[in-house]
């Protein structure tokens, strides 16, 4: 039996006009898995909720809107991932306290420790991005992006995209216009809860 793959977004921010580009994005970056969503289950639909707060309660409100869906929830994880559960992480990170819905932990993935991580695992993309002014040596050297700290992200980001004529990096602006340039397998190859999504919806997928 066929089932809609519905996947439920921190990002977009609170209106529709910023969230229809972030849905955009990620329907680029998951082109692969969508096209095979479409030809072997009901398809994959990415839902851009605003805030995390906003998004934890719209996948529990999914949960029992949507019960014949698969739905997954996806959020920054705002620190380092110590742990193997990341419902065990949402549950444990001050200011989350969440508790599990009653599903299991492929129903939940995070992007370590924010979205800009998987931006900065393509430099090459983003400097063709960015263009004149972009100085790619701001960005961190650790090739592990889930590692760079949070604010260091940030700042790197800042650094890096100051002098251009785009100006500093802006979420609502830039963010999806770069998610849509980035290549998912150079993402993949240097965050592995970023293969860890990739790799649980082709699976889920590949299992009808």
């Amino acid at each position: 039996m066929k089932c809609e793959i519905r996947i439920y977004l921190e990002g977009g921010g609170d209106h529709k006009n910023t969230k229809r580009p972030f849905r955009k994005a990620f329907d680029v970056f998951l082109k692969e898995l969508k096209d095979r969503a479409g030809e072997k289950q009901g398809g994959l639909r990415v839902i851009p909720c605003g805030g995390r707060s906003s998004a934890f309660a719209d996948y529990k409100t999914a949960l029992r809107s949507h019960p014949e869906a698969l739905n997954l929830l996806l959020v920054d994880s705002e620190a380092p991932v110590t742990c193997a559960s990341p419902w065990q992480h949402l549950r444990d990170r001050p200011g989350d306290n969440w508790d599990n819905p009653g599903v299991e932990d492929k129903h939940c993935h995070l992007m370590v420790q924010t979205m800009e991580a998987w931006l900065i695992a393509d430099p090459e993309k983003l400097a063709e991005y960015y263009g004149q002014g972009f100085n790619a040596n701001a960005l961190p050297r650790n090739p592990n992006v889930e590692e760079v700290d949070k604010c260091a992200l940030g700042d790197a980001m800042d650094g890096a995209t100051r002098n251009t004529r785009k100006g500093r990096y802006h979420k609502t602006r830039h963010a999806p216009e770069i998610l849509e340039r980035i290549r998912p397998n150079e993402v993949r190859v240097k965050a592995k809860f970023c293969e860890r999504l990739f790799s649980t919806l082709l699976r889920e997928i590949e299992a009808t």
